[in-house]
């Protein structure tokens, strides 16, 4: 009887001990803080190349720092937000000939598939929406870092870089002959967000 008495203790505290492991290891929902998130983007100009960013990117991160597969991202990108330096090139850019903002104002990603490389490392698949037009890609990712900031918050930092071809979603300026603006993009993602705060209990 003794026996069979620790054996279920045993069990029942093994029960108990993996619920809370579980619970522990359950992803963490953070808000992307659009104030400090870039996208910032480079591509050929002429024999150079030009640079610049959207910088309204809002949307949800669930990561499970224990395992980085358990994670996901549903971002939404602000199209209107380009911004280059210029005011005039970011108008033009802004044109039908390009971006075409009046009809594809927004850009999305869900992640659909996250792989771990590391503890901070890993490769996110998903699907990409930009011009009207989704395709599958893959952003290899590293995790910056967890940490409070000086307003008590919590917040997370990633980055995740990748190229895209602009042909691939319905923009033709950089298959054209002698285009002074090319195909290839070049993409950095600078993503930091914030653990939304616990609803305060109604009075």
């Amino acid at each position: 009887m003794k026996y069979v008495h620790l054996k279920t203790t045993a069990l029942l505290l093994g029960a108990l001990f993996s619920g809370i492991s579980a619970a522990i290891a359950a992803p963490v929902a953070y808000k992307i803080d659009a104030a400090h998130s870039f996208a910032n983007w480079s591509v050929r100009h002429v024999v150079a190349k030009a640079s610049g960013t959207f910088n309204e990117i809002t949307g949800n991160i669930l990561i499970d720092a224990d395992n980085l597969a358990n994670s996901s991202v549903d971002a939404k990108i602000n199209v209107l937000s380009v911004n280059s330096g210029l005011a005039k090139r970011d108008a033009h850019i802004k044109e039908k000939d390009y971006l075409n903002v009046e009809k594809f104002a927004e850009m999305s990603f869900v992640s659909t598939k996250i792989e771990a490389k590391s503890a901070t490392e890993g490769v996110m698949t998903g699907k990409f929406t930009m011009h009207g037009v989704t395709k599958e890609i893959s952003l290899p990712f590293k995790v910056l870092g967890f940490g409070n900031d000086p307003w008590g918050g919590e917040r997370s930092g990633f980055e995740a870089k990748t190229s895209l071809k602009a042909s691939d979603y319905g923009f033709g300026w950089g298959v054209k002959p002698n285009s002074p603006v090319g195909d290839d993009i070049e993409i950095t993602l600078l993503i930091e967000a914030v653990k939304p705060a616990a609803d305060k209990p109604k009075k």
